[in-house]
Protein backbone atom coordinates (compact mmCIF):
# COMPACT_ATOMS: atom_id res chain seq x y z
CA UNK A 1 0.00 0.00 0.00
CA UNK A 2 1.31 3.43 -0.88
CA UNK A 3 0.96 6.50 1.31
CA UNK A 4 -1.71 8.97 0.20
CA UNK A 5 -2.01 12.55 1.48
CA UNK A 6 -5.27 14.45 0.99
CA UNK A 7 -6.26 17.93 2.06
CA UNK A 8 -9.61 18.30 3.73
CA UNK A 9 -12.20 20.00 1.55
CA UNK A 10 -14.02 23.17 2.59
CA UNK A 11 -16.75 25.24 0.99
CA UNK A 12 -14.23 26.91 -1.31
CA UNK A 13 -11.99 23.95 -2.10
CA UNK A 14 -9.01 22.39 -0.32
CA UNK A 15 -8.36 23.62 3.22
CA UNK A 16 -4.81 24.73 3.94
CA UNK A 17 -2.83 22.84 6.58
CA UNK A 18 -5.45 20.12 7.32
CA UNK A 19 -4.52 16.67 6.02
CA UNK A 20 -5.72 13.08 6.03
CA UNK A 21 -2.81 10.69 5.49
CA UNK A 22 -3.55 7.12 4.52
CA UNK A 23 -0.64 4.87 5.48
CA UNK A 24 -0.03 1.11 5.62
CA UNK A 25 -1.00 0.88 9.32
CA UNK A 26 -3.92 3.31 9.45
CA UNK A 27 -5.14 6.83 8.79
CA UNK A 28 -3.66 9.96 10.35
CA UNK A 29 -5.13 13.42 10.82
CA UNK A 30 -2.50 16.15 10.70
CA UNK A 31 -3.23 19.80 11.46
CA UNK A 32 -0.44 22.09 10.30
CA UNK A 33 2.69 20.06 11.18
CA UNK A 34 1.17 18.26 14.16
CA UNK A 35 -0.36 14.78 14.22
CA UNK A 36 -3.68 15.01 16.05
CA UNK A 37 -5.24 11.57 15.62
CA UNK A 38 -4.39 8.09 14.38
CA UNK A 39 -7.01 5.53 13.40
CA UNK A 40 -5.11 2.23 13.06
CA UNK A 41 -6.66 -0.50 10.96
CA UNK A 42 -6.31 -3.01 13.81
CA UNK A 43 -6.85 -1.10 17.04
CA UNK A 44 -8.30 1.78 19.01
CA UNK A 45 -8.19 5.38 17.87
CA UNK A 46 -5.27 7.25 19.41
CA UNK A 47 -5.45 11.01 20.01
CA UNK A 48 -2.47 13.19 20.75
CA UNK A 49 -2.57 13.93 24.47
CA UNK A 50 -1.27 17.48 24.00
CA UNK A 51 -2.97 18.61 20.80
CA UNK A 52 -6.23 16.71 20.25
CA UNK A 53 -8.17 19.80 21.38
CA UNK A 54 -5.64 22.48 20.49
CA UNK A 55 -7.80 25.01 18.64
CA UNK A 56 -11.20 25.61 17.09
CA UNK A 57 -9.86 24.82 13.62
CA UNK A 58 -8.13 21.64 14.76
CA UNK A 59 -11.34 20.62 16.54
CA UNK A 60 -13.46 21.22 13.47
CA UNK A 61 -11.36 18.93 11.28
CA UNK A 62 -10.79 16.39 14.07
CA UNK A 63 -14.58 16.08 14.30
CA UNK A 64 -14.79 15.53 10.55
CA UNK A 65 -11.97 12.95 10.69
CA UNK A 66 -13.62 11.04 13.56
CA UNK A 67 -17.16 11.64 12.23
CA UNK A 68 -18.43 12.84 15.61
CA UNK A 69 -18.72 15.90 17.83
CA UNK A 70 -16.37 16.92 20.65
CA UNK A 71 -18.68 15.66 23.41
CA UNK A 72 -18.68 12.18 21.87
CA UNK A 73 -14.88 12.25 21.57
CA UNK A 74 -14.55 13.26 25.24
CA UNK A 75 -16.87 10.43 26.29
CA UNK A 76 -14.84 7.90 24.32
CA UNK A 77 -11.63 9.15 25.95
CA UNK A 78 -13.20 8.89 29.40
CA UNK A 79 -14.53 5.36 28.91
CA UNK A 80 -11.33 4.06 27.29
CA UNK A 81 -12.51 3.62 23.73
CA UNK A 82 -9.91 6.19 22.64
CA UNK A 83 -6.32 6.30 23.85
CA UNK A 84 -4.34 9.46 24.61
CA UNK A 85 -0.63 9.34 23.73
CA UNK A 86 2.11 11.59 22.42
CA UNK A 87 1.75 11.05 18.67
CA UNK A 88 4.48 13.56 17.88
CA UNK A 89 7.43 11.92 19.64
CA UNK A 90 8.22 9.33 16.93
CA UNK A 91 7.28 6.34 19.13
CA UNK A 92 4.15 5.43 17.13
CA UNK A 93 4.67 3.43 13.95
CA UNK A 94 2.25 4.81 11.38
CA UNK A 95 3.84 2.87 8.56
CA UNK A 96 5.63 5.81 6.94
Amino acid sequence: MSIRVEQFEGKNGPVKNQFRITAPKGTVFQSYGTIIAFRPYDGKVILDENYWDYSTTTGKYRNIFLREDKATTEKKIKDGRYILANLNDDSIDFGF
